[in-house]
């Protein structure tokens, strides 16, 4: 979780913040977790990247990273590892391969690198619309493949 929230914030400080903050939220709506609407696990880090998301927009500001992290890791090479680093056995990995490539990326890009729609439209040069569009019915796409 803290290497999720370290990729999200850029920030090591604002990560473990983040971490502790989402554990306290988990603690606190434990009662709230239902099964049958996915799994603990992706339910604890959809807590934790709201929590980084909220963060991010209380700060108001670009966190500054050092120009060698832009330069030896970019997004996009971000994203494949993500990609690829899923077994090719699992049901998430066969739902994204039925994804086109440009829904993909928006998805991916949103949980994994933790951009906003905003963010992803203008590093793909996309309307926002059509990032918001492309997120949403992969989304839906996704949740009926994974049922």
């Amino acid at each position: 979780m803290l290497g999720v929230a370290a990729r999200m914030l850029r920030r090591r400080d604002l990560a473990e913040d983040a971490v502790q903050d989402a554990f306290v939220l988990i603690w606190r709506r434990a009662a709230q977790f239902d099964p049958g609407r996915g799994s603990a696990k992706g339910w604890l880090y959809t807590i934790l990247r709201n929590r980084c998301l909220t963060m991010l927009r209380r700060e108001d500001r670009e966190i500054a990273t050092e120009m060698s992290e832009l330069e030896t890791v970019s997004g996009a090479d971000l994203v494949d590892q993500a990609f690829d680093g899923l077994e090719r056995s699992t049901g998430l990995r066969q739902c994204l391969e039925r994804l086109d490539a440009p829904t993909r990326l928006a998805i991916l890009s949103a949980y994994v690198l933790g951009h906003s729609h905003g963010e992803i439209a203008g590093r793909l040069d996309t309307p926002l619309g059509t990032v918001k569009a492309r997120v949403r019915r992969g989304l839906l796409k996704l949740r009926e493949c994974l049922s």
